[in-house]
């Protein structure tokens, strides 16, 4: 439900490469197009350049951006066009046609582009009459729409839910599913019902990603309530099939580095499709630093596939929290995250973290990238700043992981 006349948008993360199966996790961009410069990209700071311009005489400042930052070879390599890509209405054949203005040469000439640099291309549409900026939507017109993505090679679809008709979600999302799968083209299904009917419920059959959440917002409120509301759904989640909490806001302004740090650390640990907000081409060097923890992102692409989730918090408004999920290897991982005002020392226990008392655990700080503890016995605590997050991953000594 994004809006072409706001910030631009441009990374999404996303989970799984294709319609049925199991993989590991995937990276990609998002591009917004802003309506009031008529297609054309525009990032924070009012630099403006012409999509098709750049992508077919030139080069594509957002494509190679993702390179030239060592983004791509972190797994950031799909990029996706939001809403607002298409003409205002249908063409004469009945079909979707790019907007003229701003892709006169086509999306299968910007998807050839994409590919040479080994990225791949995502694309918009609405499980309504019309997108959330009223272009067409694909509503009952999923098998000729879903035809037409695969024949410009298009490796991702985000699926919205505006002009809907009143019609409930679980009959308009399954008949785009099915003509993805008919077109035998690996498209990315990304269902963004906006969490309105709970699609944890009945979406892990039918897409590859489902919005929990309405949009996301650069603050903490907006952030904390949104990881609140995705940890609901939890056990719904694994290989195949992800929860969606929305993009990252990491780099934006609204937030300090702690809370960017805390933000990223949840969203991998949640293993959420991450979405990044910011202009990569002009991100700081600390917006740098936390999307590119190979260690963290190792977390979100864990083989295991399991949602991490809160498993203890205590303090006023439960402001002192430890966030955990089992990994491959019989390890774990645990945030302890601060929520409070002022610093504070967060424990956990073993038993909230499903580990027998008698065992041990060494202990890596996985933002440090550094080993802390050898041995750890029945619980370990650290003091973490106001807003921020630690991060570890606990191995232990035997292999006695019980489930939580």
């Amino acid at each position: 439900m994004e809006n072409c006349s706001s910030t631009t948008d441009w990374l999404e993360r996303l989970r799984w490469d294709g319609i049925a199966g199991i993989s590991l996790p995937v990276i990609s961009m998002k591009l917004l197009l802003r309506k009031q410069y008529l297609g054309n990209l525009q990032n924070d700071s009012g630099l403006s350049f012409c999509l098709v311009t750049w992508a077919l005489r030139q080069q594509f400042p957002p494509a190679d951006a993702l390179i030239y930052t060592g983004l791509a070879e972190l797994g950031y390599i799909y990029v996706n066009i939001d809403d607002c890509w298409s003409s205002p209405t249908r063409n004469l054949q009945g079909n979707l046609a790019p907007d003229p203005e701003t892709f006169p040469s086509g999306i299968k000439a910007l998807a050839d582009y994409i590919h040479e640099k080994g990225l791949k291309l995502g694309i918009y549409s609405d499980a309504g009459a019309f997108t959330c900026q009223v272009r067409p939507g694909s509503l009952f017109h999923e098998r000729a729409d879903a035809e037409l993505f695969a024949s410009w090679d298009v490796d991702y679809l985000k699926y919205d839910n505006c002009y809907n008709l009143g019609i409930i979600p679980e009959e308009r999302y399954p008949p785009m599913h099915e003509a993805l799968n008919a077109t035998g083209h690996t498209i990315f299904y990304s269902l963004c019902e906006w969490g309105v009917d709970d699609p944890a419920l009945w979406a892990g059959g039918v897409g590859n990603s489902w919005r929990t959440t309405d949009d996301i917002n650069d603050s903490w409120a907006s952030m904390t309530t949104t990881a609140d509301l995705n940890d609901k759904w939890a056990t719904y989640a694994g290989p195949g099939g992800w929860n969606d909490p929305d993009m990252l806001e990491v780099g934006n302004g609204g937030m300090t580095f702690q809370e960017y740090r805390a933000h990223f650390s949840i969203w991998a640990l949640m293993k959420a499709p991450l979405l990044i907000g910011c202009d990569v081409r002009n991100m700081t060097a600390e917006t740098l630093e936390i999307l590119s923890n190979k260690e963290v992102i190792a977390v979100n692409q864990d083989s295991l596939g399991v949602q991490g989730r809160k498993v203890y918090a205590e303090g006023k408004d439960n402001c002192r929290q430890v966030w955990a999920g089992p990994l491959s290897g019989n390890r774990l991982v645990v945030a302890f995250w601060n929520r409070c005002s002022k610093a504070v020392t967060i424990t956990a226990k073993w038993e909230v973290l499903g580990l027998h008392p008698t065992i041990k655990v060494s202990v890596r700080d996985i933002w440090k990238h550094e080993d802390v503890a050898e041995v750890a016995l029945t619980s370990f605590s650290t003091r973490v700043d106001s807003h921020d997050c630690k991060m570890y991953v606990f191995t232990p000594q035997i292999l006695s992981y019980v489930a939580a």
